[in-house]
């Protein structure tokens, strides 16, 4: 049985040594890289599955590109497919070095993460508050009124209400905690101070929401992202855990729902 226990404990670290050879200064661009792999080829296999549908019932280009902007099954599809590839991307290559996800911080829910979240909203809602006036003075030229494009501009009725619930508050706070304030801050923690790691993962995750404006980048946004990843990666930090983040993500992404959704006219 000891020789069983070395033998095992030899293949676990030996399946370790791959990352521990990346030299330190390499490290940052090795895992910032495999972040963006992982967005790119989520996004992509999910928006090309998902363009399958249209062409396979005999729709013309006009139609199909009709159904894929209008359908709100066809974009909770694409979004349950985009963040299970995510997630299943970064799973696979944790089990490849014989990890799994609660090396991350995925571990068992508690009620007290609940807490963290809603003590931590506020402190999001009032550093975001303050950037943005600051910003908004430096920059007087920024468009602070620009619109984010959300995929979802034609909801109706209750059944496509859960789809879209279920599409903006439930799946992305799960897949992006684990890709940002998982896998990257986590990574790039070994080879730096968690506070630079967390602005560099702040400012790539809001890199990542600046196309999402109608017409242009959407500044605002991203400051927003930004604002919230800062909050996010500091609750990482001091927890252990990504759930206190995984709540408060959803919690602000809920608030936009019942803004945009449920309080505004349609």
């Amino acid at each position: 049985m000891k020789d069983m226990a070395k033998k095992i404990s030899a293949a676990a670290v030996s399946s370790t040594m791959p990352w521990k050879k990346i030299p330190k200064y390499l490290l940052p661009f090795v895992v910032v890289f495999i972040v963006v792999a992982v967005f790119f080829i989520a996004q992509y296999t999910a928006s090309l599955l998902v363009s399958i549908y249209p062409f396979a019932a005999g729709y013309n280009s006009a139609q199909a590109s009709t159904w894929l902007d209008n359908s709100i099954t066809a974009q909770f599809v694409y979004v349950v497919l985009a963040e299970a590839f995510t997630v299943g991307l970064i799973y696979l290559l944790l089990k490849h070095y014989n990890r799994g996800l609660r090396t991350l911080g995925l571990n068992s829910p508690k009620w007290k993460y609940l807490l963290f979240a809603l003590i931590a909203y506020p402190v999001y809602l009032l550093i975001y508050f303050l950037l943005f006036n600051i910003l908004s003075h430096v920059f007087t030229g920024l468009n602070v009124n620009q619109v984010q494009q959300i995929g979802f501009n034609s909801v109706h009725g209750s059944y496509q209400l859960i789809l879209t619930f279920i599409s903006l508050v439930i799946l992305p706070p799960i897949a992006e905690e684990v890709l940002f304030r998982g896998f990257m801050f986590e990574g790039l923690k070994r080879s730096m101070s968690p506070v630079l790691a967390g602005v560099i993962t702040s400012a790539i995750f809001a890199a990542a929401h600046l196309p999402e404006g109608a017409s242009h980048l959407l500044w605002i946004g991203a400051l927003d992202t930004f604002t919230l990843s800062l909050v996010l990666v500091y609750l990482k930090q001091k927890t252990k855990s990504l759930w206190p983040g995984i709540i408060l993500h959803a919690l602000k992404n809920l608030v936009a729902f019942i803004s945009l959704f449920l309080l505004t006219p349609r």
